[in-house]
């Protein structure tokens, strides 16, 4: 939201709540039997006032925390990324080591989908998967069919998914093309934005996010009250401006009586 509007927005508010407090200043005025309907009116008012004018803004509070997040210098942001294997990862890496903001991309592991297993198949690969590359760091096999492997570090997963290709045209006769690839893009928390509208043109959203722009938005957004509690509290606090505007010629009263009271004390 453009800082203007929301300057307006706030304004409009106070303007409604100046004209509650002078209803309520009108209480002398009136009936005694009127005080509640002027106390209803008032609640009616600020919530109105709280869902028109202030509620946007407050639900923009998330998006001004991370703001000042991404401006503060050494902070670091960590994507994750699930590539399709065709993705042409040196292309990949070329292009986002010649962005602004750049820090790291590592690709951590390959998920290599075949078919649902048995309990022999599952036994079988559990067994043999980490003998077809010593570069496998960790591996997991899963009962529908997904070899999971956690890849050392500076290890392709080109290379990965080759040697798992390889041993199984040896055994199985036929071939493997295809595996998720997972990275880690690191970045400067300032050039998030920038990175991802890069991934975006090359058709890849990250899965995950990590660092102090999104612990940020979790935690602010996790804080927020929701829309409808918002409004009630904007209506009590008309509520709150109406009753100090009835009852402000009594605190006028109190005040002269008190400062009329302390000079005479001083006098004596």
């Amino acid at each position: 939201m453009d800082i203007l509007i929301a300057i307006i927005y706030i304004i409009l508010f106070i303007l409604m709540m100046v004209f509650v407090f002078s209803v309520g200043m009108l209480r002398p005025y009136m009936p005694k039997k009127e005080l509640a309907l002027v106390l209803v009116a008032a609640f009616i008012i600020g919530a109105i006032g709280g869902a028109l004018f202030l509620e946007p803004i407050y639900q923009e509070v998330p998006s001004v925390a991370t703001m000042v997040e991404k401006n503060i210098p050494g902070n670091e942001e960590t994507m994750y990324l699930d590539l399709s294997s065709s993705v042409n990862m040196n292309e990949l890496r070329k292009d986002l080591e010649s962005t602004e903001g750049f820090i790291s991309f590592d690709e951590t592991g390959i998920t290599i989908p075949l078919w649902k297993f048995n309990d022999q198949e599952y036994q079988y690969f559990n067994s043999i998967l980490g003998n077809i590359d010593s570069h496998y760091k960790k591996y997991n096999v899963t009962e529908d069919g997904k070899l999971e492997i956690e890849l050392e570090d500076n290890y392709s997963s080109y290379d990965a998914l080759k040697s798992f290709s390889d041993w199984y045209r040896l055994v199985y006769g036929g071939s493997i093309s295809y595996g998720q690839v997972h990275a880690e893009l690191v970045v400067d928390s300032a050039s998030v934005d920038e990175f991802r509208s890069l991934l975006l043109e090359k058709g890849i959203v990250p899965s995950k996010m990590e660092g102090p722009i999104q612990n940020t938005l979790n935690d602010t957004t996790t804080s927020l009250l929701p829309s409808y509690q918002f409004v009630l509290v904007t209506g009590v606090v008309g509520v709150i401006v109406a009753a100090l505007g009835v009852y402000y010629e009594s605190f006028g009263v109190f005040s002269r009586k008190f400062k009329k009271f302390m000079g005479e004390k001083r006098k004596r």
